[in-house]
């Protein structure tokens, strides 16, 4: 219990923290560092889902063939939601992603997909503590680059440092009460444990694949193909060496 929340509180506000610090570095180590933590990401986000939600979920019991159609509604379910939140944004013919959403709309959006975040530490934690602290950390991972855009976006939408943080800090702690909820609720209903580590690992997968690897593929450089590579190996590397450190508890 007291593990979960001190996961919810790095996960939800470490990130906005880290992003924050990050913005007192200059605009070029900035993008630097966030491009590494992008690429560092996308690997603890696919290590997180193959070598520990689906995994868990798989050694509950449940019939493994339900639970992989689940992660495949899952990701297509994702897309259309995220479809339909585009829409929302874009009423005119070209609008970039993200580009010119407004502030209250990405808090309340931010806030959405920390409470999902919450929910999915949660699940992680009763499966087993140790996958909880890697999700957290995957979590924790890939919302720092998402804070950055967002802070990148308030700053621009004329919000004074102090408040983009206080609202970044907000939305971050939604994951707070979404997890604790989503544990006690879960705690009750063991069952929809690997429903949920299911659908999450759906989530991360999508992630990873749909909004990480486009901006990774931003840059062409071998170079630059090379540490994108290493950063997504030693993510999925993270999650390996925690998982076998977990086995061998067992």
């Amino acid at each position: 219990m007291v593990e979960l929340l001190l996961a919810l509180i790095i996960a939800g506000i470490g990130g906005v923290s880290l992003a924050a610090l990050l913005l007192f570095l200059k605009e070029k180590s900035l993008h630097r560092v966030s491009d590494y933590l992008l690429s560092m990401a996308g690997g603890t986000l696919l290590g997180a889902a193959f070598l520990g939600m689906l995994p868990e979920a798989i050694e509950s019991g449940v019939c493994y063939h339900k639970l992989l159609q689940v992660v495949l509604a899952g990701i297509v379910g994702l897309f259309v939601l995220e479809k339909i939140i585009l829409w929302r944004k874009c009423q005119d013919e070209h609008c970039e992603r993200q580009a010119d959403a407004s502030a209250p709309l990405i808090i309340i959006g931010d806030a959405f997909h920390n409470m999902i975040d919450g929910v999915v530490i949660a699940a992680a934690f009763l499966s087993s503590p140790t996958l909880g602290w890697f999700v957290a950390f995957s979590v924790m991972a890939h919302e720092v680059p998402q804070e950055l855009a967002d802070f990148g976006i308030l700053l621009k939408a004329g919000y004074s440092k102090k408040k983009a943080l206080f609202y970044n800090m907000l939305s971050g702690a939604s994951s707070l009460f979404s997890g604790l909820i989503a544990y006690f609720a879960l705690e009750k209903m063991q069952a929809l444990i690997p429903w949920v580590l299911s659908l999450s690992a759906a989530s991360f997968i999508y992630i990873a694949l749909s909004d990480l690897v486009p901006q990774m593929h931003k840059k062409t450089k071998v170079k630059d193909a090379l540490i994108q590579l290493l950063l997504i190996l030693v993510g999925i590397a993270i999650i390996y060496l925690l998982n076998m450190n977990h086995h061998h508890h067992h």
